[in-house]
């Protein structure tokens, strides 16, 4: 496993400098001039010119991205145009907010994904079955974008039950600071809700099929215990592998979802960085998000292998 984990680390390396090529040059194509943006249509072109130059955008491309390139083998992400602050200080204000909302999605999605999926495969070709079926596809389906304007209209803006936007004040008591949570964290866990219902469907009715389950059944064992203790535990292995690849899209793709709920979290950041041309910012923050997808990735695939000790992870995860 060691040398498993060292490769996948080795791994990184030209991952995260293919990403870090490719926003590169996709910031450099946005049109507009970070000075003009900071300034303001009023400024001279004297001015301009004087701040461009100060923040080193009057160098040619190459020189601009060896000097960021340096910077990041001293684990120097750069200095924000705009908050004339360095990125990995910004990156970590933002970083705990995504966490909170991304632990609430994925706590919601598990528990609504798994217990959905298991009383579907359970009440299998019922009406039961095709409603959870019907309603995890269109979760899948269902613009996020769409979602969160829906659900403020609704619980916001008709009925009055929750707050629109912002994130809240644990000063201000629990119960503000919650209610302030539950509509992005449910606009976010829409989706992974979604593939959790569908993948605890299919692993179960494949679990169910198998001997030992029909054995269980002659024997009398209760179907509370099959379910659960015999079924669910064989079946949990593929969910494992879904909650981590769930887990990075919701921290690299809250993007919408903070936006429209203003949200000062990661994503937040990003467009915020991107309306004003900060560079710099949309750099450090994709290639930090890059970073933790693939950690946590890493991450899923040792659990899997303790989950399940017959996996082999030199061989790309096939059974030994």
């Amino acid at each position: 496993m060691l040398k498993y984990m060292l490769r996948r680390l080795l791994d990184l390396i030209p991952t995260l400098f293919l990403v870090m090529v490719i926003v590169f040059i996709i910031t450099r194509l946005i049109p507009g001039d970070p000075a003009s943006t900071m300034l303001g249509p009023q400024a001279s072109v004297e001015e301009v010119a004087k701040l461009r130059r100060s923040l080193g955008l009057d160098q040619p491309l190459l020189t601009q991205f060896l000097d960021y390139l340096r910077g990041l083998l001293r684990l120097d992400l750069g200095t924000s145009f705009a908050y004339r602050k360095p990125v990995i200080d910004l990156i970590l204000e933002r970083l705990p907010n995504t966490l909170i909302l991304a632990a609430f999605a994925l706590v919601v999605s598990l528990f609504l994904g798994v217990s959905s999926g298991l009383i579907s495969a359970v009440k299998r070709d019922t009406a039961v079955d095709y409603f959870f079926t019907v309603i995890s596809l269109v979760g899948v389906s269902i613009p996020v974008f769409w979602l969160g304007l829906m659900l403020v209209l609704l619980f916001s803006v008709t009925l009055g039950w929750l707050p629109a936007t912002g994130m809240g004040d644990l000063r201000n008591g629990f119960s503000s600071y919650f209610s302030h949570l539950i509509l992005p964290g449910l606009t976010l866990a829409t989706i992974p809700m979604a593939n959790f219902s569908r993948i605890t469907r299919s692993s179960m009715l494949d679990v169910l099929n198998q001997n030992y389950i029909k054995t269980a059944k002659a024997k009398g064992v209760s179907s509370f215990g099959i379910v659960v203790k015999h079924g669910f535990k064989n079946a949990g292995t593929p969910i494992l592998t879904v909650l981590g690849m769930q887990l990075s899209s919701m921290l690299s793709g809250a993007v919408l979802t903070e936006t429209i709920y203003s949200w000062p979290g990661m994503g937040r950041l990003i467009v915020d960085a991107i309306n004003r041309r900060d560079f710099i910012v949309v750099q450090g923050t994709v290639l930090f998000l890059a970073l933790l997808y693939v950690l946590i990735n890493l991450l899923v695939d040792l659990l899997y292998k303790v989950v399940n000790p017959r996996v082999s992870l030199e061989n790309g995860g096939n059974d030994v």
